[in-house]
C-alpha cells in the first residue's frame, strides 16, 4: 500500500482554482497511477465531510497540480491521497484553510414577474440568488432594477436594492396607463452579473391628469350657450377617454355646480340649454375614463347669455296707507334679464277697468312711489313693470285698501301634507289663509324642522301671497319633518301656524358607494374583497345588501381594436370592455366577500355598490387584481428542532396542506430569534428551493431560540407557523465583558469583572491569573509582594470581584481572567501599577493609639492633599507578624483626624499595626507610617470571669435549700391547722383550764397568743352570740405572769421584729359552726407579727414538757378581772361577774407593750413556755379560736423544728 503525500502547500489562489504542491509519499514499490484531492467546502471542522474535488491520472512524477472548478469566495481545506495498483493510501495531513477570491455573480435572478400595482407603479418580483451563487461577500450582494417606457425617448432609469435576500420591489413614479420594460441583475463587491430577460408591464388606468385643450363658449340665445373643446394631451389621458363633462355655474351666485355629460370620445362640443337669461356663467370641461373624472380644464372661461325682457319686480309693500294716499316700495326683478332702463307704475280702483288706470314712468333707480288723490275705504290695484332694451317685462300686481284700520294678519290654518304628495326629497304643503287684517297678504314664509333636531329652518321667505300650497324640495330621503307657515302683510308678520303632523319622506336610492379597502388574491381562482359601507345618512333608506360587479380586463387586446367613424360615437369605447358580471349579497352586515370562480392568469376589475328598496346607488371606484397567483393560506406543519452543536440547530418541517398551497411552493422562509428578544435579534433564512429542512449555523451557544417557518409562492408568503423552541448546546464562553480596578493602594487592589456577553452555557467559574510585568526583587524589604505568577479559581456563584492584597509597591501587574463552562473561553487582560497615582495625596502623620476599655482610638495628622482636596480617609490594618495590609475602615470623613473602632472587629489576642491613607479625586495616596503595635486583647466583663459562675451556682444552691425549707414549714403548718379544726371546743367557759385540758388544748386547738413589744390592735371575740362581740378581758397584772427565766421576755423581744400589724375580724364572714376560726383583715400598713405559740411549738423540749405534767398538780393561778383565784374556786362559781368594758383603743403609732385581748398565761413547772388560759363570758356562746397570723394566708405554714416562725 502507498503512503500518504506530505508537505501540501497552496499557491496561485484564484476565484475558481488553486495550485497544490506536495511531496509524494511511499509509492509501495510501484508507480502511482492516480492522485486524489479531497476538500472540506464551506464549513471547516474535524467532523465535516471530505469530498473529492479533483483527480489527476497517469502522472506518477507530478509534484504539483491545479485544482479547478472551485466556487469563488468559498473556504476550502485540502488533503491528498495517492493510488497505485494495490490500493489507495491514507489521507495526508490537511492543508491550511484558504478562501478563494471573489468573482461577479454567474447568473441573473430567476422567475422575473411584473404586475400592475397602481396607476403609477409596477410590482416586480424575482427569485434571489442562492448563497453559493453570491461569489463574494454576502454583505455586498444586491440587485439592480432597470426600467424604461416603451416608445418613449426618455432615458433608462435604474434602482439599486442592497438587500441580498429581497425578492420584490415596487417601481414608483411611473406614468399612468403606460407600458414599461424591466430587467434585473445581481451584483457583489466585484461587479455585476448578467441581466435577466426583459419583462413588460403596463400601469393601471387613471383619471386624466389635465382637461381638454382649447375650450371656448358662445352664447346663442338668452338661455343657451355653445361650448367647444379639443382633445386631452396624450400624456395626460392616463387611460381610455370615455367621454367629457361640461361644468358650469352662475359666477355671481352661490349656486351649485351643474354638469352636462357628453358620452364618447369623438364629440367635442355641446349646447347648454335652460340657462338663466343675461347670466354670466363660469365654464370648464373635463374628460373621464372608466376610473373616474379627470382634472377640469384650466383656466375656466366665462360667457354671458343674451338679454331679454325682465321678470316682475319683487318685494312690493305699502308701508304707509292713508284714506287718500299710499306709498309703495319694491325691489328690482329677481330675473332682470338685462339692464333695467325704467319702471312703470299703473294703479286703479279694483272695480274699474284697466283703461282707467293712472300710469307713471319712473327712472331705473327708483325704489318707491306715492299715489295721492285716492278715495277712502277703497281697494286699489297697483301694477309695477320693469323695462330692458328688449322691452317691458312681466308686471307685478298688488292690492291695497285705503283705510287706517289695518292690523297684523292672523295665522294660517294648520298646514297639511297629503300622503300621496310625499316624495323622497319633496312634499306638497297646503294651508288655508287667515284674516289679512284689512291689509292684503304680501307673501308667506315656510319653516321646517328635521326630527329629532329642535331647530327650525327657513325654507322659503317669499311664497306668493295668492298661494295656498307650496312644494318644499331639497329634503332628505327617509327623514321625518315638521312644517309651519307665517303670513306677512304691510303691517307685519302673523304668528306661526300650528305645527303640521310629522311627515316622513320616502326612501331613495343611495347617494354614495362603499369604499373598497382591499382586493387580494385568496386562491388561484378567487379574490377576497374587503370594504367599508357608506355612512347611514347616505343610504337614504334601509340597507338591503351589496352588489359586486366584476369583469375581465383585456389590456393585451387594446392594440387590436380599430376605430370606427360611424354616427354612433359610443361604439368606439363600448366594445373595449366586457360587460360586468353581478353578484347580489343580501347580507347587509357584510364587510368582506370571497369572489370565486374566476379565470386564472387574468386581470379583473371590481366595483361595489349598495342598494335599498328603491334602487341601487352609485358604484365605487374600480379596483384591479390579477387572478391566478395567491399566497398559501396555511403555514408549514410539524416544525421540529434538533440541537446539533453549540452553534447549530437542525430544523425540519412538512409543507402546508395541498389545498392551501395555491400553486407551486417556491421556497420557505425560516424566521429565528433569541427567546424574548424577537425585535432585537430576529433573523431570516430563505430557502429558494422547496426543501423541508435547514441547518441554522453561527448561533450563540447554550441559547434558546424561537423558530417559525413560512412558505411562499409567486404571489407571496403564507402565514408563519407557531414559534417552536430549541436550544443550542453549551460551548466555551466569550471573554468577560470588562475588568475594573478600584481601591488601589500600594499593596492591594480590588478587581471586579463583568459576565461574558455570550456565556454559551452555565458559567461554572472564573480563572484569575496575575503576575508582575517586570521581575520583583524578593530580597528587598520594600518589595514583599507577589513576584511570580498567581492563579486563582473563583466559583461562578460568588460575587464577581476579588480583593488582592499581596502586591508589591510601585510594580505593574498584568491581570488576566477567563470564564469557564464546559471549558475555558478566551481571556481578557489589563495592567495596573500599585502605588499612588500622580496628584494623589501624600502620607498622613504617623497614627498613635489611645485605648479605653474595648475601644481603640486612632489619631493622626493631615498630610499633603495633592492636586485635589482630600475627600475621605481609609484605615488599613495588618497582623504584626508580617501579615498583609487590608482596608479596615473605608469612608472616614475628610474633616476627621481620629477614629474609634471596637475591638470586636479584630481577632482577639492578635497584635495589629495600623496606618492611614488619604483619598482624593486622583485616587488613594501614600500610606502613613505604621502605628505602634497594639494587642487586640480586650478586658472581659465580670460576667465572663470564672468566679462569676461559681457565685451563681452557690446562690442557686442557697435558693433551692430555702425553697425546700419553706415547703417543709408550709406542710407542717397545714397539718397543725387540720388538727386544730378537728378538735375545737363547743362552748367557752369562764373557768381556768386544768393542766390536762391545757395539754389537750395545746395538742388540738391551742390559741395563738401575740406577744409584741408594741401595741397590737386585735378585735377578738371568744364568746359571741348572734354576731355581737363581747368585750375583751382586762389587761392582766404584771405580777400574774411567772417565768422561770428572767430573760425570756428579753430573748423573745429580741426575736420579734419591730413592726406592728392590725388584725380585724370581718363580722360578715364569721361562721357560727363549731370549731370555725375567726377571720381577720390585715392592715396593709403593717406586717404580720410574730406568733408566740408558733415560736415554741416546734421545739420538742417544750412541747414534750407539757405532756410530762401530771394531773392535779397545783399551778399558779391565771389572771382574772380583779384578783387571781384558784381553779377550784373559779369552777365553783355558778355565775361569773360581768366583764368590764373594753378600754379605748390607742393609736397604732403608739404601740403598747401590753396587747389587748390576751388570755391568761399558764406556765407549768419545768416548762419555759407560758400556757394561755382563756376567759369566758357569762353568757354561753360559740367559742372562736384566735388564728395565728401565719395561718391567715392561703395555707397555714408550720415552722420546722428548731426554727422560729417570722411569717
Amino acid at each position: 500500500m502507498p503512503g500518504p503525500p506530505t508537505n501540501i502547500a497552496i499557491s496561485n489562489i484564484s476565484p475558481r482554482s488553486v495550485t497544490l504542491q506536495f511531496k509524494p509519499g511511499y509509492d509501495g514499490k510501484t508507480s502511482i497511477s492516480l492522485w486524489l484531492v479531497e476538500a472540506q467546502i464551506g464549513v471547516i471542522g474535524e467532523n465535516e465531510e471530505w469530498v473529492i474535488v479533483h483527480q489527476l491520472a497517469n502522472e506518477p512524477d507530478a509534484r504539483s497540480l491545479e485544482v479547478q472548478g472551485l466556487n469563488p469566495y468559498t473556504y476550502y481545506r485540502f488533503r491528498m491521497r495517492q493510488v497505485n495498483i494495490v490500493g489507495t493510501s491514507p489521507p495526508s495531513q490537511p492543508s491550511r484553510k484558504i478562501q478563494t477570491l471573489q468573482a461577479p455573480p454567474d447568473i441573473a435572478p430567476a422567475n422575473i414577474t411584473l404586475r400592475t400595482a397602481s396607476e403609477t407603479s409596477l410590482w416586480l418580483r424575482w427569485v434571489p440568488l442562492p448563497e453559493w451563487e453570491y461569489n463574494g461577500n454576502p454583505e455586498l450582494v444586491g440587485y439592480r432594477v432597470q426600467y424604461s417606457r416603451l416608445g418613449s425617448k426618455a432615458g433608462v432609469l435604474s434602482h439599486i436594492i442592497p438587500d441580498r435576500q429581497e425578492r420584490e420591489f415596487t417601481i414608483e413614479d411611473l406614468e399612468e396607463w403606460a407600458e414599461y420594460e424591466v430587467k434585473v441583475q445581481a451584483f457583489n463587491g466585484i461587479g455585476p452579473g448578467p441581466w435577466s430577460q426583459p419583462v413588460h408591464g403596463r400601469t393601471r388606468e387613471s383619471v386624466p391628469s389635465s382637461g381638454p385643450a382649447n375650450v371656448s363658449a358662445f352664447a346663442t340665445t338668452s338661455s343657451s350657450v355653445l361650448v367647444r373643446w379639443g382633445e386631452v394631451p396624450e400624456t395626460d389621458r392616463n387611460g381610455l377617454i370615455l367621454g367629457y363633462k361640461v361644468i358650469y355655474k352662475d359666477k355671481d351666485a352661490e349656486s351649485a355646480l351643474r354638469f352636462w355629460t357628453v358620452e364618447g370620445n369623438t364629440t367635442y362640443s355641446v349646447q347648454l340649454t335652460g340657462l338663466g337669461k343675461y347670466v354670466l356663467y363660469e365654464i370648464q370641461v373635463l374628460a373621464f375614463t372608466r376610473i373616474g373624472d379627470g382634472m377640469p380644464s384650466s383656466p375656466p372661461i366665462f360667457e354671458r347669455t343674451l338679454d331679454d325682457v325682465p321678470g316682475p319686480p319683487v318685494g312690493i309693500l305699502f308701508p304707509e296707507v292713508r284714506t287718500s294716499s299710499v306709498r309703495l316700495i319694491w325691489q328690482p326683478p329677481a330675473q332682470p334679464n338685462g339692464i333695467i332702463l325704467a319702471y312703470q307704475i299703473a294703479f286703479r280702483k279694483n272695480s274699474s277697468s284697466i283703461t282707467s288706470a293712472s300710469v307713471d314712468v319712473l327712472n331705473p333707480s327708483a325704489r318707491q312711489y306715492t299715489a295721492t288723490g285716492l278715495k277712502p275705504e277703497s281697494v286699489y290695484v297697483f301694477r309695477l313693470t320693469a323695462q330692458t332694451r328688449k322691452g317691458w317685462g312681466e308686471a307685478a300686481e298688488a292690492l291695497v285698501v285705503t283705510t287706517e284700520k289695518r292690523a297684523h294678519p292672523q295665522p294660517t290654518s294648520r298646514p297639511v301634507v297629503p300622503q300621496e304628495e310625499v316624495q323622497a326629497r319633496s312634499v306638497l304643503l297646503s294651508w288655508e289663509p287667515g284674516s289679512d287684517g284689512l291689509s292684503p297678504i304680501r307673501y308667506y314664509t315656510i319653516q321646517y324642522k328635521e326630527l329629532p333636531d329642535s331647530n327650525w329652518t327657513v325654507h322659503s321667505a317669499s311664497v306668493n301671497h295668492e298661494a295656498t300650497s307650496y312644494v318644499i324640495d331639497k329634503l332628505k330621503p327617509f327623514t321625518s319633518y315638521l312644517f309651519r307657515v307665517k303670513a306677512t302683510n304691510d303691517i307685519g308678520d302673523s304668528e306661526y301656524s300650528e305645527e303640521s303632523e310629522a311627515i316622513t319622506t320616502l326612501q331613495d336610492a343611495p347617494d354614495k358607494a362603499p369604499t373598497i379597502l382591499s382586493v387580494t388574491p385568496h386562491t388561484t381562482t378567487s379574490v377576497l374583497v374587503r370594504w367599508k359601507p357608506p355612512p347611514e345618512e347616505e343610504i337614504n333608506g334601509i340597507l338591503l345588501g351589496f352588489r359586486v360587479r366584476y369583469r375581465e380586463l383585456r389590456y393585451d387586446r387594446l392594440r387590436s381594436f380599430t376605430v370606427r367613424t360611424v354616427n354612433n360615437p359610443s361604439a368606439n369605447w363600448a366594445e373595449l370592455t366586457a360587460p360586468y358580471s353581478v353578484r347580489n349579497l343580501t347580507e347587509s352586515s357584510l364587510t368582506q366577500y370571497e369572489l370565486d370562480n374566476l379565470n386564472k392568469h387574468k386581470r379583473y376589475e371590481i366595483r361595489l355598490s349598495v342598494y335599498n328598496a328603491v334602487g341601487e346607488g352609485p358604484t365605487s371606484s374600480p379596483q384591479e387584481v390579477f387572478v391566478g397567483e395567491a399566497v398559501p393560506t396555511a403555514a408549514p406543519q410539524n416544525v421540529a428542532i434538533q440541537s446539533s452543536t453549540a452553534t447549530q440547530l437542525d430544523v425540519t418541517w412538512d409543507p402546508p396542506p395541498l389545498e392551501a398551497q395555491n400553486g407551486d411552493i417556491q421556497g420557505y422562509k425560516i424566521y429565528y430569534w433569541e427567546f424574548q428578544l424577537q425585535n432585537e435579534t430576529e433573523r431570516l433564512r430563505t430557502l429558494f428551493l422547496p426543501e423541508l429542512s435547514v441547518k441554522l449555523k453561527n448561533l450563540t451557544g447554550y441559547t434558546t431560540y424561537m423558530i417559525s417557518v413560512a412558505a411562499f409562492n409567486a404571489a407571496g408568503d403564507s402565514p408563519r407557523s407557531l414559534p417552536t423552541r430549541g436550544r443550542t448546546q453549551q460551548a466555551a464562553p466569550s471573554a468577560p465583558s470588562f475588568i475594573h480596578f478600584s481601591e488601589l493602594t500600594t499593596t492591594s487592589v480590588n478587581m471586579s469583572w463583568g459576565e461574558p456577553k455570550q456565556p454559551n452555557g452555565i458559567v461554572e467559574g472564573y480563572r484569575v491569573v496575575y503576575e508582575p510585568c517586570t521581575p520583583v526583587d524578593d530580597s528587598s524589604p520594600h518589595n514583599s509582594g507577589v513576584s511570580k505568577v498567581v492563579t486563582v479559581d473563583v466559583k461562578g456563584s460568588t460575587p464577581l470581584w476579588m480583593k488582592i492584597k499581596d502586591l508589591a509597591d510601585g510594580v505593574t501587574y498584568n491581570f488576566r481572567i477567563r470564564a469557564k463552562t464546559l471549558t475555558y473561553g478566551p481571556e481578557i487582560e489589563a495592567n495596573i501599577t500599585t502605588g499612588p497615582g500622580e496628584g494623589a495625596p501624600g502620607p498622613p502623620g504617623e497614627p498613635f493609639i489611645s485605648r479605653y476599655g474595648s475601644a481603640l482610638t486612632l489619631h493622626w495628622s493631615s498630610g499633603d492633599p495633592g492636586r485635589a482636596p482630600i475627600t475621605r480617609y481609609v484605615i488599613e490594618a495588618r497582623p504584626s507578624d508580617e501579615g498583609l495590609w487590608d482596608i479596615l475602615i473605608k469612608d472616614i470623613p475628610k474633616e476627621v483626624t481620629s477614629y474609634t473602632l471596637n475591638l470586636d472587629t479584630l481577632r482577639e489576642g492578635v497584635t495589629y499595626d495600623f496606618r492611614v491613607i488619604a483619598v482624593n479625586d486622583y485616587g488613594y495616596g501614600s500610606p502613613s507610617a505604621p502605628s505602634p503595635s497594639i494587642s487586640a486583647q480586650k478586658v472581659s466583663p465580670f460576667y465572663e470571669e470564672w468566679w462569676f459562675l461559681v457565685v451563681i451556682a452557690l446562690v442557686g444552691l442557697i435558693f433551692i435549700l430555702l425553697l425546700i425549707f419553706i415547703l417543709i414549714i408550709r406542710g407542717q403548718s397545714k397539718k397543725y391547722t387540720k388538727k386544730t379544726d378537728s378538735g375545737g371546743l363547743s362552748n367557752c367557759t369562764s373557768l381556768p383550764l386544768s393542766h390536762g385540758e391545757m395539754v389537750q388544748l395545746d395538742e388540738g386547738r391551742f390559741p395563738a397568743l401575740e406577744l409584741n413589744n408594741r401595741r397590737l390592735s386585735v378585735k377578738n371575740s371568744f364568746c359571741r352570740k348572734n354576731g355581737i362581740y363581747t368585750r375583751s378581758p382586762p389587761r392582766p397584772s404584771p405580777g400574774s405572769l411567772h417565768y422561770s427565766d428572767e430573760d425570756v421576755s428579753i430573748k423573745y423581744n429580741d426575736l420579734v421584729p419591730a413592726e406592728s400589724s392590725s388584725l380585724t375580724e370581718k363580722p360578715s364572714e364569721v361562721s357560727d359552726s363549731q370549731g370555725s376560726d375567726s377571720e381577720y383583715e390585715l392592715d396593709p400598713s403593717r406586717q404580720k407579727t410574730h406568733s408566740f405559740v408558733n415560736h415554741y411549738i416546734s421545739d420538742p423540749t417544750y412541747y414534750n414538757s407539757w405532756r410530762r405534767q401530771q394531773k392535779g398538780v397545783s399551778r399558779p393561778p391565771a389572771y382574772g378581772y380583779a384578783q387571781p383565784d384558784t381553779v377550784a374556786e373559779q369552777e365553783s362559781r355558778p355565775h361569773p361577774p360581768p366583764l368590764p368594758p373594753l378600754p379605748p383603743l390607742l393609736p397604732h403609732s403608739n404601740p403598747s407593750p401590753h396587747p389587748q385581748g390576751q388570755g391568761t398565761l399558764f406556765r407549768p413547772k419545768g416548762s419555759r413556755t407560758p400556757t394561755p388560759s382563756l376567759l369566758t363570758s357569762d353568757s354561753p356562746s360559740q367559742h372562736t379560736l384566735y388564728r395565728p397570723p401565719s395561718s391567715l394566708g392561703t395555707s397555714a405554714q408550720v415552722p420546722a423544728t428548731g426554727f422560729s416562725s417570722f411569717v
